[in-house]
């Protein structure tokens, strides 16, 4: 008997599938060239990116970039931790609510849906502002320089909600009216059953909640003034602006800085770059298999 597992492994590829796998690599070489380049200009010097310009093989290779980021050790791990600690909560209990209330507007039993989904929709079309916003926090529920401001304002969002509620509305009522049936009150279904049922957009609604949480440093600057709870991206900000600053004619006229002395700004802010998004590019492998599952499922209904 011949052998087909090794004919069909020697079998040539048609030019077709070819070309397909050229022009994905090719893709895939576009989209690694840039982080190449940030990782490798983070290790230049200032004057080697001012006289030779962006490069991923430094010519003078030196840790000037990361010395000035990590010059405070304990502020930055200290900021890790305000990041870190927000995004987990805030990711789960985002999860949670969302759910739950893409949950009830999903159920076609349930009395208030429509008023529920029009009152989520409504949200998206319009917003009260920065200034409703900033009143309500901090004069209202008086949450200036507290953690919670740096979770509650992204707990949720109507586009969340829709998207999952896309997904819900796929699970068959038959296997909610046989576990009621069997005698499972409401909050039982909803965590043994629709929950583990709802993983993939569950997934997908995860990695947009930490993705926000994570790149967000817009609430710090607004409710926060202690600096044992700026988060990571705002402290990243402040130390480029800081670099920026010492760059200026003003501060060489001050005596801040020595005539002709650069401060590596440039290659400060690729430095930045990978300590920023270095942690969510390590995530995102991890949810990559439901991640296109969770967006797509729902979206065509019969």
């Amino acid at each position: 008997m011949k052998d087909y597992s090794t004919s069909l492994a020697r079998r040539p590829l048609p030019v077709g599938k070819l070309i397909i796998h050229f022009i994905f690599i090719a893709l895939c070489a576009v989209c690694v060239f840039p982080f190449l380049v940030i990782i490798g200009t983070s290790f230049q010097s200032e004057n080697d990116i001012v006289r030779f310009g962006y490069s991923i093989i430094p010519k003078n290779f030196t840790w000037d970039a990361y010395r000035v980021i990590l010059h405070s050790p304990q502020t930055l791990l200290q900021s890790y931790f305000v990041t870190i600690a927000t995004t987990v909560v805030g990711s789960i209990v985002g999860m949670w609510v969302t759910t739950s209330y893409a949950y009830a507007i999903s159920r076609k039993d349930y009395r208030f849906r429509s008023f529920l989904a029009f009152f989520i929709f409504f949200t998206m079309l319009f917003h009260g502002g920065m200034v409703p916003s900033y009143i309500l926090m901090v004069k209202w529920l008086g949450l200036k320089n507290t953690a919670l401001a740096l979770i509650l304002p992204y707990l949720i969002s109507g586009w969340f909600v829709m998207l999952m509620k896309g997904f819900l509305q796929t699970i068959p009522e038959a296997v909610i009216e046989s576990a009621k049936i069997d005698g499972a009150g409401e909050l039982r279904i909803f965590a043994q059953i629709v929950l583990p049922i709802s993983k993939p957009a569950l997934a997908t609604l995860g990695l947009f909640f930490a993705l926000q949480y994570w790149n967000d440093w817009w609430l710090t600057l607004l409710y926060v003034e202690h600096d044992n709870l700026m988060k990571l991206q705002y402290l990243l900000i402040r130390v480029l602006k800081n670099m920026e600053y010492l760059n200026s004619a003003e501060a060489i006229e001050y005596g801040l800085v020595k005539p002709g002395m650069l401060v590596p700004s440039l290659s400060a802010r690729m430095a930045m770059c990978i300590l920023a998004a270095g942690p969510m590019l390590l995530v995102f492998p991890l949810f990559q298999k439901y991640f296109v599952q969770g967006l797509t499922v729902g979206s065509v209904k019969g």
